[in-house]
């Protein structure tokens, strides 16, 4: 038996044998589980942290294309009618704003020299708090009223008013009506 060398076979109650214990094992999960609960609030506050920015921004936005549509239309506001005594409409602001318009607020789908002004944005954004991109108006004369999530929007044509229709605060203690 010169130069040869015999194996040892495995066995599987050998001191050298390889693998997890169960204590090294329910370690690591102890420590997985606490570095969860470390790190995911920090994402769901990062989650909401950016829907209260954009809340901010997109109401910042909305307002300013009101404005902008008011000035080029003898200050009237969008969904208002010029030449009639109808009530403001959801549907008349949307075709306003999303739409090319003339002087008096005559909506086309296309420019032209007579409807010349806008569009002044694609679409009526989602509040990313509630999930709508639907306008609750207010009629002529009455107040702003408290926010209750049912549309995503509160607009007063008649005051160009416009606040995000959701409930709560921020996590400042900002009410978002207030942004």
């Amino acid at each position: 038996m010169h130069g040869r060398t015999t194996k040892v076979p495995f066995r599987l109650g050998s001191a050298g044998r390889r693998g997890f214990t169960l204590i090294g094992i329910l370690i690591v999960v102890v420590i997985l589980g606490i570095l969860a609960a470390i790190v995911v609030p920090q994402f769901t506050n990062a989650a909401q942290s950016a829907r209260e920015t954009t809340l901010k921004e997109l109401t910042r936005h909305l307002r300013m294309q009101v404005m902008m549509y008011k000035n080029q239309h003898r200050d009237v506001s969008p969904g208002q009618t010029y030449n009639s005594s109808a009530a403001a409409d959801e549907s008349v602001f949307v075709s306003q704003m999303i739409q090319f318009s003339d002087e008096d607020g005559n909506t086309s789908p296309t420019a032209s020299g007579v409807y010349k002004f806008g569009p002044y944005m694609e679409k009526v954004p989602v509040n990313p708090m509630s999930n709508l991109s639907t306008l609750k108006l207010v009629a002529d004369g009455s107040a702003m009223p408290p926010a209750d999530n049912t549309t995503g929007w509160i607009y007063k044509p008649q005051t160009a008013e416009l606040i995000p229709n959701t409930t709560g605060v921020d996590a400042d203690g900002v009410a978002f009506t207030s942004y």
